[in-house]
């Protein structure tokens, strides 16, 4: 009925990808209830562990998002006690995100709860890190498509 191999649904990298995507943001629901983070303040405070003071632009900038769609996902944060949001000394223009001591001390649970999600997609750490490695490549070789697709 199909004759074209590349319209069947399983082969399709698309679907493979959207739907384990789906499988582990469950499974990260699931891991972080306890914690009382959501899936994507989850990334938020990802990116505080790695670089706390930062601006609401830079976060917006890692995660691939706009700052509208941070502002109430940050909000919420402040709400909990994780984070403060205070302008810049320097430009007023510019809110800085600052983990309070209660979002530090959450890092230590937020890690065993990582670590309970990663065991449970399956992989060895090899085969981990060559999936995680491999999907870098396709979102900077995508992203490289689409500029160079603009450009044109």
């Amino acid at each position: 009925m199909n004759e074209y191999e590349n319209l069947k649904l399983d082969h399709q990298l698309c679907f493979a990808l959207y739907a384990a995507s789906h499988a582990l943001t469950r499974a990260y629901r699931n891991a972080l209830e306890d914690t009382g983070l959501t899936y994507t303040q989850y990334l938020v405070m990802l990116v505080l562990w790695e670089s706390d003071g930062t601006s609401v632009n830079s976060i917006a900038q890692r995660l691939e998002l706009n700052s509208a769609t941070l502002t109430p996902m940050l909000k919420r944060l402040e709400s909990a006690g994780f984070i403060e949001r205070s302008r810049s000394s320097i430009d007023e223009r510019i809110v800085e995100i600052k983990l309070t001591d209660i979002g530090k001390n959450l890092k230590d649970q937020v890690a065993k709860a990582q670590q309970n999600v990663e065991c449970q997609t399956g992989l060895c750490d090899e085969e981990f890190t060559r999936l995680r490695e491999s999907l870098h490549r396709l979102t900077e070789t995508m992203a490289e498509s689409a500029k160079k697709a603009q450009a044109a």
